[in-house]
């Protein structure tokens, strides 16, 4: 009798394993986002990775571009969500029907940078009379041109500026790179760059005490810097994972998320104001 009952009961403890073990190795659902290299450089998107997987059973995967290409993305059915930062291309993405449930989910701003000596003369100036003064100087100006949120917003101030066939400059830089990278080589040349704060709290908390490049311009209203978040069009493309996008658009813009972006931060400083409710 004693061995039936440690039979039964062993055969117990194996289907329960077994049940552990499929669930310890089932694997989550895949979401497939695109989105820009300054929540990727911030470190924003691995701070919210195991938050999600937490909170929804969801795993994300992700690849971090500028926001043009980003959206370029959405619009081949690549991926099944976006977040982006260009009000502009955005505006486009939607008209297109290739984007569907558009949501806030959090701003900082762009600041120009540029070297602590300020070769140009430009601190403290407005943005647009600082990128007229850098052109006349014919200062570097590192740009990302790579169709990115961030070069958008760029050449909107030049054409505020009055600058004009700056493309054809020597003193316009054009990398084609992220945002990290573009403010690395701004570094390099001794020149100017726009770039979003967190990438540059960032980039000032890798220089551990060295000497880098320093924000000269900020707080002016063109500065804002707005992210958003849309699913792509599942009536555009077969294999969406609408569900799946829609679950972390919910997620991304609840209170209890939009509390974890607030409470992210470099070197005790916060990357990201959230709004998605306002």
């Amino acid at each position: 009798m004693r061995n039936k009952k440690f039979s039964v009961l062993a055969m117990l403890l194996v289907a329960m394993t077994l049940v552990f073990v499929s669930i310890a190795t089932a694997k989550a659902p895949v979401l497939r986002m695109a989105t820009t290299t300054s929540t990727d450089n911030t470190g924003l998107l691995d701070y919210l990775k195991p938050i999600l997987l937490k909170d929804t059973g969801i795993d994300i995967q992700w690849v971090a571009v500028g926001t043009g290409k980003a959206l370029e993305y959405g619009r081949n059915g690549d991926v099944d969500v976006v977040l982006t930062h260009s009000p502009s291309q955005e505006d486009a993405f939607m008209k297109e029907d290739a984007g569907v449930n558009r949501r806030k989910v959090m701003y900082n701003d762009f600041v120009l940078i540029g070297p602590a000596d300020d070769p140009a003369g430009v601190k403290g100036m407005p943005v647009t009379k600082a990128l007229a003064a850098i052109a006349e100087k014919q200062k570097p100006l590192v740009s990302r041109a790579d169709k990115s949120g961030t070069h958008t917003a760029e050449l909107k101030l030049l054409k505020a500026a009055g600058v004009k066939d700056f493309d054809k400059a020597k003193w316009y830089v054009q990398t084609g790179q992220g945002m990290l990278k573009t403010i690395n080589i701004a570094d390099e040349q001794n020149g100017y760059a726009l770039a979003d704060r967190g990438t540059f709290i960032k980039y000032e908390a890798g220089l551990k005490g060295k000497k880098g490049l320093v924000i000269v311009c900020e707080g002016d209203e063109e500065l804002l810097n707005k992210y958003s978040v849309i699913a792509v069009n599942p009536k555009k493309h077969t294999g969406i994972k609408y569900d799946l996008a829609m679950k972390y658009i919910e997620w991304i813009t609840s209170p209890k998320v939009q509390k974890d972006i607030a409470d992210y931060k470099i070197e005790g400083k916060a990357i990201f104001v959230p709004n998605a409710d306002k």
